[in-house]
């Protein structure tokens, strides 16, 4: 990797990119707040929505990009001249982009406007979901054209950042995983009394949970079938399709899974961590992954895992051990795996405390902020007795709000 550009007294200047409202809140805030934290300027640039209110309401500038999520290429000329514009503007030191399209977009307006540190987070490769083998190579290229302009290549998996090497991507990709603070998400017998009384749930009711988006490649179609074949469990769905997603109403398909009162749809939530503490496992029978949050915070809270086979989960599930992986699209592994936990409280119990210990040693949130950031170069500037920065130009701290994570958003 390149240097890093020498930081002058006030700090360096930011701008975080990434597609919609909901990564942003989910995803980057949390890098926002320890980015002003050392003394920087930060400011976001997403497509507009109504989950930036509590960004800004923490005094963070966001910036409104008109990103799609679809291969539109007149939507997608749009956004990268309103990222050339605010480039020019802004006049960043480093530019940190996430997601495909506007990762690549954002890389390549950095690059088109000169802006000297051009740094990536890859949350998923594109050309490694299933679907459509053309939209699958346009991402490669995408990845490969945006490689050759981009100083700090990050991936949030190690096998991702394997792939960029082997695909001569990024001959300096690095992995710096996903993390969650384990103050918010740890077992909370409170949290679970108070939930299960809420929604009458007794404790003897095995509850397993899934915490993502409503969308196909997540697996619902799988995990209702499944469910039919776990009988003595309850299944409690967190999460909501956004404005920005695609494809057939998993809503729709889960109300009619002939599931009944054993299926609950708890929609977007803010308490997602005194959610999982009530729950007793956790499943992402998903597709396609980056590295995702949800299994993190489940492992963080004390939940056995079920999830499948695939890039992201499979290194943070130990098989056996913190819990259990099953082939993508597999409806009877799915339900024997569901099956052999709900049966066993004491295996549960095992298995949950082994991933809070490799969640606790590998996945907490305050770990992965101080790599990033110091493989992106930002400094801290309160350590040397630097200035301090707001989004706003204030030194006036800003506190900060916790939030609860319904998926990871590739």
């Amino acid at each position: 990797m390149r240097p890093a550009p020498s930081i002058l007294a006030g700090g360096m200047k930011i701008i975080e990119v990434t597609n919609v409202d909901f990564s942003l809140r989910q995803f980057l805030l949390p890098l926002m707040r320890e980015i002003r934290a050392r003394g920087h300027q930060v400011i976001g640039a997403c497509a507009d929505g109504t989950y930036l209110d509590i960004p800004r309401a923490e005094g963070f500038r966001i910036v409104p990009i008109p990103f799609e999520r679809r291969m539109s290429p007149l939507a997608h000329w749009h956004a990268f001249r309103a990222l050339v514009r605010l480039f020019r503007e802004e006049k960043p030191d480093l530019v940190h982009a996430h997601m495909p399209i506007s990762g690549f977009l954002a890389r390549m307006a950095a690059w088109w406007t000169g802006v000297p540190r051009i740094a990536c987070t890859c949350h998923g490769f594109w050309f490694n979901s299933p679907g459509n083998p053309a939209r699958r190579f346009a991402g490669f290229l995408m990845e490969w054209l945006a490689g050759r302009v981009t100083t700090v290549f990050l991936t949030v998996s190690d096998e991702e950042a394997r792939d960029a090497h082997r695909l001569h991507i990024s001959r300096d990709a690095v992995s710096v995983r996903n993390g969650r603070d384990p103050a918010i998400f740890h077992p909370d017998p409170v949290a679970r009394d108070h939930i299960r009384a809420a929604l009458d749930v007794t404790e003897d009711t095995v509850v397993i949970v899934a915490v993502s988006r409503l969308v196909r490649l997540k697996g619902y179609p799988e995990l209702a079938a499944a469910m039919r074949d776990v009988p003595t469990a309850e299944l409690w769905v967190v999460g909501e399709r956004l404005y920005s997603d695609r494809g057939d109403d998993m809503l729709a398909l889960l109300r009619h899974s002939g599931l009944g009162e054993r299926l609950r749809l708890l929609g977007y939530r803010t308490d997602v961590a005194a959610i999982l503490a009530a729950a007793d496992i956790f499943v992402l029978p998903s597709q396609f992954e980056g590295l995702p949050m949800s299994v993190i915070e489940a492992m963080l809270t004390g939940l056995p895992v079920v999830a499948s086979d695939i890039r992201g989960p499979r290194e943070q599930v130990a098989p056996g051990a913190t819990g259990l992986l099953v082939p993508p699209g597999s409806v009877p592994a799915l339900a024997e795996a569901l099956n052999r936990l709900v049966d066993d409280p004491d295996l549960r119990v095992e298995m949950g405390q082994a991933g809070r210990a490799r969640a606790l040693d590998l996945y907490t949130e305050s770990q992965v902020l101080t790599r990033t950031l110091d493989l992106l170069g930002v400094a801290d500037q309160n350590a040397s007795g630097g200035g301090v920065d707001s989004a706003s130009g204030s030194d006036e701290a800003v506190p900060s709000c916790p939030i609860s994570s319904p998926s990871n958003v590739p």
